[in-house]
């Protein structure tokens, strides 16, 4: 399973910066989106791949708390971080996307360096 998760994270890694690398805004935006969830991945694999254990304390059938050791249950911060990053990202993507569709009408063309100066 981490095999499989960090070979997610690197072909999303590689995606988005080949994308990023592009001259057309939608690449761009694309390439963003795409780092934003490799990161996301890499935050919520940072906290143990772990299914079914709860991320807060319990009791067990006698009533009594059970070990709030690792063992038991899973880290509720790398959760808490990547759903921050998620409204983080949503909003970021959503300003540029409207900076990209500004520059679209101002110059009339998708190109990230489109009205520069100095250009050929």
């Amino acid at each position: 399973m981490e095999l499989a998760l960090a070979s997610l994270i690197g072909l999303l890694s590689a995606a988005g910066v080949y994308l990023l690398l592009r001259a057309r805004s939608f690449d761009v935006i694309l390439g963003l989106t795409l780092l934003s969830y490799a990161t996301n991945l890499l935050i919520f694999s940072s906290g143990r791949l772990v299914i079914g254990k709860p991320p807060v304390l319990q009791v067990d059938e006698a009533g009594k708390a059970i070990a709030p050791t690792l063992a038991h249950y899973t880290d509720p911060l790398p959760q808490a971080l990547v759903l921050t990053a998620i409204v983080i990202a949503f909003a970021m993507t959503a300003v540029t996307i409207v900076i990209a569709m500004r520059n679209r009408s101002d110059n009339g063309s998708d190109h990230v360096d489109a009205g520069g100066e100095g250009m050929p």
